[in-house]
């Protein structure tokens, strides 16, 4: 087989190939039609080699963000906890004040162009492919008034369609890029039954245009964005302003990274510890009263990816929580991220983290024997019918053993014709007890009689095999 394949496809297909290609947990997806024909209109005008520059210009400042949000020291984080206005300043994108200054990426034009041919199909991808999991969990969950928080182009929009495409009402975007906002809006154009959308470019604005009776929302979702923010604490508090607005179920996004997966395990620590805590408070102050903690919307659980509230098990491991979503690569992303003459796959693996809260308890369901009744032997036995084919191997063990003691071996006319075959086990249990006067025929009368299989009770009585022809008996 080896000789048919040409020696670079050998090459390639290594053993730990195969096995990084069988950890994928679905199939590869393929980026719809319209989101593709979108991509391409809006890029339509752009220049080749332009191009390939800004795509690579924005791989370099994601790269760069990556390894200052590495290297943030812990001694910093103390600093602020004791000094909130130490060194503040204002980062320009999120409108947020940090310790650490504004390291996050300013998309103007040129980023936004080189996002929409590079990086939105992947993010599309892995908010398509969390969303479905959300759907298949919670089936009855169809999301009316959705809050896309650093919607960016509108990567979490084009999976909101896909994944429920009649149930979505009004959609509120938040993204602070004038130049996002606008190639959002502009891949749209030829969409038709669009909900309704409102953009905003702060949590701050948002609250101001809409009444408070109209802050809660079915579903809400940061995809992509908390680790631009600089900091644990200015994270924290984004985190908890959305949670605010959130009515039912939060989705956090990050990349696959040990940095993404580690903001996500932070803000899943942080959510449920303050939703255990107020619900301890309701429950002091409640005592005595009629209203019950759960009944007043307390609370917080986690809907995917793990079915559980406690710790996660990779934290002491060393590995990290992440999934991995192939993607079948847009006709603008061979184009633009093509270097060199160098082929390129026609796929890409999008590692993503994440995390979805549901407000409430967490639903008590059934186990699987709950309500069952339990029966025990006696009275299984005393209950059954005599013409029911049941064998009491404890009661047969018994009368075969005394069979045995009183050289009473004769097939016809003694209490072993009744015995039915034992079960393997006890064969060798039996072999042992075999008196030594015993003849040959009676021994292998019994082990033709009464006992299966017989050539290996005759095996481990060895005293009398000598005496036998296995001809008879096999």
């Amino acid at each position: 087989m080896s000789a048919l394949l040409p020696e670079t496809v050998q090459k390639t297909i290594t053993p730990s190939f195969l096995r990084s290609a069988a950890k994928q947990s679905s199939k590869c997806h393929v980026v719809p039609v319209r989101l593709e024909r979108a991509i391409k209109k809006y890029l339509r005008e752009q220049e080749m080699g332009h191009m390939k520059k800004k795509v690579l210009r924005l791989s370099e400042s994601f790269s760069d963000i990556k390894d200052a949000n590495r290297m943030l020291p812990m001694s910093i984080s103390k600093e602020l906890a004791e000094d909130p206005l130490k060194n503040l300043h204002q980062s320009k994108r999120w409108k947020i004040k940090s310790a650490y200054g504004d390291i996050g990426l300013t998309y103007k034009d040129d980023e936004t162009v080189a996002y929409v041919a590079s990086r939105m199909p992947a993010v599309y991808s892995a908010c398509y492919r969390i969303l479905r999991e959300i759907r298949r969990r919670l089936p009855s969950f169809s999301p009316a008034k959705v809050l896309d928080f650093g919607s960016g182009t509108g990567s979490a929009f084009w999976a909101l369609r896909d994944v429920w495409p009649q149930s979505v009402e009004r959609v509120n975007l938040i993204e602070p890029s004038q130049s996002m906002q606008r190639a959002g809006l502009g891949l749209l154009q030829d969409i038709k039954k669009l909900p309704l959308i409102h953009s905003y470019r702060s949590i701050q604005s948002l609250s101001q245009d809409i009444n408070k009776s109209e802050r809660p929302h079915d579903l809400v979702i940061a995809s992509y964005v908390l680790g631009e923010i600089p900091s644990l604490k200015d994270r924290i508090t984004i985190v908890r302003q959305l949670w605010n607005l959130t009515g039912d179920i939060l989705v956090l996004i990050e990349p696959g990274t040990p940095e993404g997966s580690n903001i996500i395990s932070q803000m899943r620590s942080h959510i449920l510890w303050m939703e255990k805590r107020k619900s301890r408070k309701r429950e002091n102050a409640s005592q005595g009263s009629s209203e019950s903690p759960a009944a007043s919307g307390d609370g917080a659980f986690i809907v995917a990816p793990c079915p559980h509230d406690g710790p996660c098990p990779l934290a002491k491991t060393g590995k990290y929580c992440h999934f991995v979503q192939r993607m079948e690569r847009t006709e603008s992303q061979r184009a633009y991220k093509r270097r060199g003459s160098a082929p390129l796959r026609g796929f890409e693996d999008e590692k993503f983290s994440y995390v979805a809260f549901r407000r409430g308890q967490r639903p008590q369901e059934p186990w699987p024997l709950d309500g069952l009744k339990f029966e025990t032997l006696e009275e299984s036995r005393a209950e059954r019918n005599p013409e029911d084919l049941e064998v009491d191997y404890d009661l047969d063990f018994q009368n075969l053993v005394q069979a045995l003691n009183s050289h009473k071996t004769t097939s016809s006319g003694n209490q072993m014709e009744n015995l039915l075959p034992l079960p393997f086990s006890d064969i060798f249990k039996i072999s042992s007890l075999v008196p030594t006067t015993l003849k040959s025929n009676d021994l292998l009368s019994i082990a033709k009689n009464f006992l299966q299989p017989p050539l290996i009770f005759l095996t481990h009585c060895n005293h009398r095999i000598k005496s036998l022809e296995k001809a008879s008996w096999s």
